[in-house]
Protein backbone atom coordinates (compact mmCIF):
# COMPACT_ATOMS: atom_id res chain seq x y z
CA UNK A 1 0.00 0.00 0.00
CA UNK A 2 2.93 2.59 0.26
CA UNK A 3 3.17 2.64 -3.40
CA UNK A 4 -0.45 4.57 -3.70
CA UNK A 5 -0.92 7.58 -1.92
CA UNK A 6 -3.78 8.23 0.12
CA UNK A 7 -4.69 11.33 -2.09
CA UNK A 8 -4.76 8.59 -5.21
CA UNK A 9 -7.08 6.39 -3.54
CA UNK A 10 -9.23 9.17 -2.79
CA UNK A 11 -9.28 9.92 -6.45
CA UNK A 12 -9.82 6.49 -7.68
CA UNK A 13 -13.12 6.71 -4.82
CA UNK A 14 -14.09 10.35 -6.11
CA UNK A 15 -13.94 8.68 -9.86
CA UNK A 16 -15.46 5.57 -9.19
CA UNK A 17 -18.77 7.30 -7.18
CA UNK A 18 -18.84 9.39 -10.05
CA UNK A 19 -19.12 6.76 -12.35
CA UNK A 20 -21.48 4.72 -10.34
CA UNK A 21 -23.87 8.38 -10.12
CA UNK A 22 -23.71 8.25 -13.98
CA UNK A 23 -25.18 5.06 -14.10
CA UNK A 24 -27.96 5.62 -11.90
CA UNK A 25 -28.63 8.76 -14.63
CA UNK A 26 -27.96 6.59 -17.23
CA UNK A 27 -30.32 3.93 -16.42
CA UNK A 28 -33.06 6.61 -15.39
CA UNK A 29 -32.84 8.25 -18.88
CA UNK A 30 -33.77 4.71 -20.53
CA UNK A 31 -36.80 4.33 -18.35
CA UNK A 32 -37.29 7.59 -18.94
CA UNK A 33 -37.35 6.96 -22.71
CA UNK A 34 -39.60 4.15 -22.83
CA UNK A 35 -42.15 6.25 -20.25
CA UNK A 36 -42.41 9.20 -22.34
CA UNK A 37 -45.95 8.45 -24.79
CA UNK A 38 -45.27 11.83 -26.32
CA UNK A 39 -42.28 10.31 -27.59
CA UNK A 40 -42.36 8.57 -31.15
CA UNK A 41 -40.56 5.47 -32.28
CA UNK A 42 -37.88 6.85 -34.08
CA UNK A 43 -37.68 9.60 -31.19
CA UNK A 44 -37.01 6.57 -28.67
CA UNK A 45 -34.82 5.00 -31.42
CA UNK A 46 -32.83 7.94 -31.83
CA UNK A 47 -32.52 8.87 -28.24
CA UNK A 48 -31.62 5.51 -27.22
CA UNK A 49 -28.54 5.12 -29.96
CA UNK A 50 -27.56 8.59 -29.04
CA UNK A 51 -27.18 7.70 -25.48
CA UNK A 52 -25.64 4.29 -26.29
CA UNK A 53 -23.11 5.55 -29.14
CA UNK A 54 -21.98 8.64 -26.93
CA UNK A 55 -23.27 8.12 -23.73
CA UNK A 56 -21.63 10.79 -21.61
CA UNK A 57 -22.72 13.30 -23.95
CA UNK A 58 -25.88 11.79 -25.14
CA UNK A 59 -27.03 11.75 -21.43
CA UNK A 60 -25.96 15.27 -20.67
CA UNK A 61 -27.64 16.64 -23.71
CA UNK A 62 -30.82 14.27 -22.69
CA UNK A 63 -31.53 15.85 -19.48
CA UNK A 64 -30.80 19.17 -20.95
CA UNK A 65 -33.40 19.13 -23.51
CA UNK A 66 -36.15 16.95 -21.67
CA UNK A 67 -35.47 17.65 -18.32
CA UNK A 68 -38.23 19.11 -17.07
CA UNK A 69 -40.68 16.28 -19.30
CA UNK A 70 -38.70 14.09 -16.80
CA UNK A 71 -39.87 15.37 -13.57
CA UNK A 72 -43.42 16.13 -14.91
CA UNK A 73 -43.60 12.26 -15.68
CA UNK A 74 -41.92 11.24 -12.64
CA UNK A 75 -44.39 13.52 -10.58
CA UNK A 76 -47.23 12.16 -12.28
CA UNK A 77 -46.15 8.27 -12.69
CA UNK A 78 -46.64 9.25 -8.26
CA UNK A 79 -49.82 10.39 -8.94
CA UNK A 80 -51.23 7.78 -10.87
CA UNK A 81 -49.33 4.92 -8.32
CA UNK A 82 -50.74 6.95 -5.37
CA UNK A 83 -54.25 7.02 -6.55
CA UNK A 84 -54.43 3.19 -7.59
CA UNK A 85 -52.83 2.51 -4.23
CA UNK A 86 -56.14 4.37 -2.47
CA UNK A 87 -58.65 2.81 -5.13
CA UNK A 88 -56.92 -0.70 -3.74
CA UNK A 89 -57.37 0.60 -0.48
CA UNK A 90 -60.93 1.48 -1.04
CA UNK A 91 -61.85 -1.66 -2.70
CA UNK A 92 -60.27 -4.06 -0.05
CA UNK A 93 -61.72 -2.48 3.21
CA UNK A 94 -64.98 -2.43 2.09
CA UNK A 95 -67.34 -5.66 2.49
CA UNK A 96 -68.89 -7.56 -0.48
CA UNK A 97 -72.13 -5.55 -0.26
CA UNK A 98 -70.83 -2.69 -0.67
CA UNK A 99 -71.88 -0.95 2.88
CA UNK A 100 -69.42 -1.16 5.85
CA UNK A 101 -69.68 -3.64 8.23
CA UNK A 102 -71.83 -1.32 10.88
CA UNK A 103 -74.37 -0.79 7.96
CA UNK A 104 -74.95 -4.32 7.38
CA UNK A 105 -75.28 -4.95 11.36
CA UNK A 106 -77.49 -1.75 11.39
CA UNK A 107 -79.76 -4.14 8.44
CA UNK A 108 -79.48 -7.10 10.29
CA UNK A 109 -80.88 -5.43 13.53
CA UNK A 110 -83.68 -4.12 12.04
CA UNK A 111 -84.83 -7.09 9.97
CA UNK A 112 -84.50 -9.01 13.36
CA UNK A 113 -86.63 -6.55 15.05
CA UNK A 114 -89.61 -6.60 12.06
CA UNK A 115 -89.44 -10.43 12.47
CA UNK A 116 -87.88 -11.25 9.09
CA UNK A 117 -85.41 -13.41 10.29
CA UNK A 118 -84.97 -15.44 13.72
CA UNK A 119 -82.47 -14.57 16.71
CA UNK A 120 -80.53 -17.80 15.32
CA UNK A 121 -79.99 -16.51 11.57
CA UNK A 122 -79.03 -12.99 13.22
CA UNK A 123 -76.42 -14.66 14.76
CA UNK A 124 -74.95 -16.37 11.91
CA UNK A 125 -75.28 -13.48 9.81
CA UNK A 126 -73.63 -11.55 12.25
CA UNK A 127 -70.94 -13.71 12.74
CA UNK A 128 -70.09 -14.28 8.50
CA UNK A 129 -70.37 -9.77 8.63
CA UNK A 130 -67.87 -9.66 11.43
CA UNK A 131 -65.77 -12.10 10.07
Amino acid sequence: MDDYPLLNVFWTMMWFFLWIMWLFLLFKVITDIFRDHDLNGWGKAGWLIFCIVLPYLGVLVYVIARGKGMSRRDVKQAKESEAAFQDYIRKTAGTQGGGSATEELARLADLKEKGAISAEEFEKAKAKVLS
